[in-house]
């Protein structure tokens, strides 16, 4: 096992987003940077419902509750974004339930 492995730290840091992009910084100082793209609820969020977002899970995770969006920082590791069926049919859901 090398020393990267060692020193790993997944736990969520800090969490900025913009226009186009989520970034997350980890506790061992990496930086993971994912186009918002790859989750819809995000991407169709409006600004003030992207900043309630809160780190949970164990300090593994991200949480927004006007979003009913959940992201872990493994599945961001593993470069996993929303799964495209279940992502479309939830955001038309969740779109005509008013919640956008």
């Amino acid at each position: 096992m090398g020393t990267l492995a060692l020193n790993a730290d997944e736990r969520v840091e800090s969490v900025e987003i913009d226009q186009e992009h989520l970034t997350v910084g980890l506790m061992d100082g990496r930086r993971i940077s994912v186009l918002l793209e790859w989750y819809p609820r995000l991407a169709n969020a409006d600004p003030q419902q992207l900043e309630r977002c809160e780190i949970c899970g164990a300090v593994y995770g991200l949480h927004w509750e006007d979003l009913d969006e959940d992201i872990s920082t493994e599945g961001l590791l593993r470069g996993a974004p929303a799964p495209k069926g279940k992502a479309s049919a939830d955001l038309h859901a969740w779109i005509s339930d008013g919640r956008q």
